[in-house]
């Protein structure tokens, strides 16, 4: 069976290794929230356009509109969709 010493010995070097694991988990998220910070301060995360629409809801919108005029042009050639 395990005595005194050996079970304090055990104890004290695993807090010590979860305290390291913890410390190092603490030091990555600290850095990839300054990484996240950098990114949005220069702009190359930004997803949004100058009126505050997201850039992949214009595109989506632009291709609705095409949709929408084909459509319309179909309707004027007098042409069944």
């Amino acid at each position: 069976m395990l005595n005194t010493t050996s079970l304090l010995i055990l104890s004290l070097s695993s807090l010590s290794g979860l305290a390291l694991i913890a410390l190092a988990a603490a030091w990555g998220f600290r850095s990839w929230l300054d990484l996240k910070r950098c990114e949005l301060a220069s702009g190359t995360m930004d997803v949004r356009t100058k009126d505050g629409v997201p850039a992949i809801g214009n595109r989506i919108e632009l291709a609705d509109l095409r949709e929408r005029v084909k459509k319309l042009e179909a309707i004027a050639a007098g042409v069944e969709l």
